[in-house]
């Protein structure tokens, strides 16, 4: 079944991680695209001969690295990886699933180190208005048991249990071409991470296709180590741009609205709290001016009820 199958995985900073997944998926026709990494992410990769590999001089960002994959693949199904994802099990059922009338993604469980799965990442559902305001307020972490975050995380889900599912994580999903070349690709607007699958998979159900989640299929996730290259201040303004690029998208104008003013009281709070943290670090500079241009960003589209073009 597996003929039908091409894998993509796109690499930024990826050398310690990166082997693993492609030797665990080396049954697979698989492309690696590489977002301009700077460690040795290419010499694992050209290692494994069967892979083709293509490093791009610049970072494109994860959507349009994924189009360029997907591009480079002529099969009728395409396995969507992070680097730090490794197979465990096969992918029959979620070829099978995909070749369903109605099925345009299937996806399969996360699992940690210990084999436990990754609840509250394996599966969500999609982001409401106040899911995305309680996520910048941090009230999803410092009251996990609220009923926002637990529908929002699927924590009220048995991962167990094969079901149709919004929103499984983009570090692991099978879809159909003909879905991607439907819905035009991954949006490369949500630049250069963060969001992308989200909106990937909303669209998906929009157009009126299901996604499935068969938990009898399971891939090891370590997570986060193409994030942890980058820098502090690019994470906070890259994934603030990209939440409330993905709420202008997808929310009636007063909810992006009050997303928008979520961010900005998110920021706020947050500079006060990490310069009073950071006071003998002497980081205070660098805090605010992160944090500013997160509200500045936030308050354009709060006057606007839009994001702000970049001449603006």
């Amino acid at each position: 079944m597996t003929q039908d199958v091409g894998a993509v995985i796109v690499t930024y900073n990826s050398a310690g991680v990166i082997g693993p997944c492609l030797d665990a998926c080396r049954h697979l026709t698989t492309v690696v695209i590489d977002n301009a990494s700077t460690d040795a992410t290419a010499a694992e990769v050209l290692a494994r001969p069967r892979v083709r590999f293509i490093q791009n001089s610049t970072n494109r960002g994860f959507a349009a690295a994924v189009n360029q994959g997907v591009a480079e693949l002529g099969n009728s199904l395409i396995l969507l990886l992070n680097p730090d994802v490794q197979l465990i099990t096969p992918i029959d059922p979620l070829i099978h699933a995909c070749q369903q009338p109605g099925i345009g993604i299937a996806a399969g469980q996360l699992v940690d180190a210990s084999g436990q799965p990754q609840r509250g990442f394996t599966l969500r559902r999609l982001p409401t208005p106040a899911a995305l305001a309680f996520e910048v307020l941090g009230l999803n972490r410092l009251l996990p048991w609220n009923p926002v975050n637990q529908r929002y995380r699927c924590l009220d889900v048995d991962l167990g249990v094969p079901a149709d599912v919004e929103q499984p994580a983009g570090a692991f999903l099978l879809f159909r071409r003909d879905l991607w070349q439907q819905l035009k690709g991954f949006d490369p607007a949500f630049h250069p991470i963060w969001f992308e699958d989200v909106d990937f998979c909303r669209r998906t159900l929009a157009s009126g296709y299901r996604i499935r989640y068969l938990p009898q299929v399971t891939a090891l996730h370590q997570g986060g180590h193409s994030i942890g290259s980058l820098r502090w201040s690019c994470r906070e303004v890259y994934w603030y741009a990209s939440l409330l690029r993905y709420a202008v998208k997808h929310f009636p104008p007063r909810a992006f609205r009050e997303v928008s003013v979520a961010v900005a009281l998110a920021s706020v709070l947050r500079a006060l709290g990490a310069v009073v943290f950071a006071r003998v670090r002497g980081r205070n500079g660098k805090i605010w001016r992160t944090y500013a241009s997160v509200i500045r960003l936030a308050a354009g589209c709060v006057v606007r009820g839009r994001l702000p073009s970049p001449e603006e």
